[in-house]
């Protein structure tokens, strides 16, 4: 990273209270009831209400005198019609508050209809780009209470929205949009199968990493990712292999809260660049497509900072003592491919990814604004080539 890099002006804002132990969505009614939350929409998606864990919420809710109507029309990743609909609702039903319960959709399309109602305008009108308008109010009264550990979202400040119109992802967000408070209760995880604990884990993890390795990182935000990366390291596997493991799902929801918070104010890299715009073309599921795209984008990445590589490293466990910082660099990577393969993450051939595809995929991380935070100056070559190695048809440069 350049020196006038590290020296620009940057800030961190953590505007959400994290409340977390065992058992502590049972205090979500006391909690919305002091937040001044009459009546809420709990947004969810259909598994999650289907499964029966939204009842107790809304029970709790209930009982402490808050009315709830619940919006349980999430059936993927949020888009733009989805949104509309919702603040629709929330208005007509008269709601003043918030509650997403589930993972990344059911709190990004909560954070997409707190936008809509508070501004009164489609939240297209606010993507994140040159041409959208920067949020001018607080979203209402907002909680958010993650099922699975891996997006973060409980305390970013960023939604992430489909256009269908343009087939893309965008992002809206700032200071106003996040959660007043989060709730994090890994008893809520405890139903996770192994295929979503892998992919939600390592997406995870992909912040953590992307977020020491970016432009904008700062002390505060290398400090939680450092610290997410070995909770990750060290819960991940337990969680996957043991889905009762309540210390393990503990661990792994503290470790996607602090990659959540390691955003800081800022965007991450080339990964999410990819992901995000990828996930607008293709229906792959987003931590499973990044999961499979962060080896390959930190072996193109390393050489821009190695000696946070070197560092990440560490945190995951590998001995390095002996090492060169080059060689600790290069085994942070292959830590991660080798987890990646340990927790069976589909190849992105295997997730339907297109090879022929590849210029269109490239140019599109290219044009996402997550390009400029990533480590190691990256033009369209270079997405083109990190492509080609997720989808095998490159080799390792590293072996």
């Amino acid at each position: 990273m350049r020196f006038e890099q590290m020296m620009d002006m940057k800030q961190f804002v953590m505007p959400t209270t994290v409340k977390s132990g065992i058992g502590a969505s049972r205090t979500t009614g006391e909690e919305a009831k002091n937040l001044g939350i009459s009546k809420a929409m709990i947004v969810t998606d259909k598994g999650i209400y289907q499964a029966g864990i939204v009842e107790p919420v809304e029970k709790n809710l209930r009982e402490a005198g808050v009315d709830v109507y619940v919006f349980n029309e999430i059936q993927g990743e949020p888009d733009t019609e989805l949104i509309g609909r919702g603040s629709k609702v929330f208005n007509e039903q008269g709601c003043n508050g918030l509650i997403a319960i589930g993972g990344g959709s059911s709190m990004d399309t909560a954070k997409g209809i707190g936008v809509e109602v508070a501004h009164g305008e489609p939240v297209l009108n606010y993507e994140a780009s040159d041409n959208g308008k920067p949020l001018e109010h607080r979203i209402p009264p907002f909680i958010t209470i993650p099922t699975t550990a891996g997006t973060g979202s409980e305390v970013t400040q960023w939604a992430v929205i489909k256009d269908p119109v343009r087939e893309i992802k965008f992002n809206t967000g700032g200071p106003l949009i996040p959660a007043y408070m989060a709730i994090i209760d890994p008893e809520l995880h405890l139903s996770m199968p192994p295929h979503i604990t892998a992919a939600t884990g390592v997406d995870a993890l992909s912040h953590a990493i992307e977020c020491y390795t970016m432009h904008q990182s700062q002390p505060i935000t290398d400090a939680v990712a450092l610290l997410a990366m070995e909770y990750v390291a060290k819960y991940i596997r337990r969680a996957y292999a043991n889905g009762q493991d309540i210390e393990a799902r503990y661990g792994m929801a503290q470790a996607a809260m602090l990659a959540g918070l390691s955003y800081g104010s800022d965007s991450a890299g080339a990964a999410h660049a990819m992901a995000q715009t990828l996930g607008g073309m293709v229906p792959v599921m987003h931590g499973q497509c990044v999961s499979a795209m962060l080896p390959p984008v930190m072996e193109y990445n390393w050489m821009g900072c190695p000696d946070k590589f070197a560092r990440i490293a560490k945190a995951l466990g590998v001995d390095t003592e002996g090492m060169t910082t080059e060689e600790a660099a290069k085994s942070a990577i292959l830590e991660v491919e080798a987890l990646v393969m340990e927790l069976n993450i589909p190849t992105l051939s295997e997730q339907g990814v297109d090879p022929e595809q590849i210029d269109r995929y490239a140019q599109a991380a290219y044009d996402d604004p997550q390009t400029f935070g990533n480590p190691r100056i990256i033009d369209l070559e270079g997405y083109k080539w990190i492509y080609r190695r997720c989808l095998g048809l490159e080799e390792s440069t590293i072996y």
